[in-house]
């Protein structure tokens, strides 16, 4: 089965419960595979594995801590190169949405934002979106490259 990156965002080793929504959605996919950096990242792998990850990549350096979001972006193309995944999940924070805009632009892939589900298509992974105070859904797939998808919490 094709794998699937969730960029994993935790403090310290205490994984975020978007990070978890981010692996229930990715097995509907792919298998999960974790990718998570920064101070506490090799503690992250317990509670990761319990929620399906079948693989966790980790990376602890102090660049992670000292710069915003190039460090996180050279690890998630790293990871990219090395699994070729399926699609990369990443939550929709304001960093996250900056981290996963970068990574499209480097893999030159589309991107996705603020997605509310996600399901297996034919030409790949499809994105449902929100729009107008969830007045509309929209049902999106990227068309070019490995899709980079940021997905709202809860």
């Amino acid at each position: 089965m094709a794998e699937v990156l969730v960029f994993v965002d935790h403090v310290d080793g205490a994984v975020r419960k978007p990070t978890l929504e981010l692996l229930t959605l990715a097995r509907r996919v792919g298998e999960p595979v974790a990718v998570a950096v920064g101070a506490g990242a090799a503690g992250t792998a317990g509670v990761l594995a319990g929620h399906g990850a079948v693989r966790v990549l980790t990376a602890e350096a102090p660049e992670f801590g000292d710069y915003l979001v190039v460090p996180k972006v050279d690890a998630l193309r790293a990871a990219v190169e090395v699994v070729s995944p399926v699609a990369v999940l990443v939550p929709s924070s304001a960093e996250g949405k900056e981290v996963a805009a970068r990574l499209a632009v480097r893999i030159g892939s589309g991107i996705i934002t603020d997605a509310v589900d996600l399901e297996a298509g034919e030409g790949g992974v499809v994105a449902t979106q929100s729009a107008f105070a969830a007045s509309f859904t929209t049902r999106s797939r990227v068309s070019r490259g490995v899709p980079v998808i940021t997905v709202k919490p809860n």
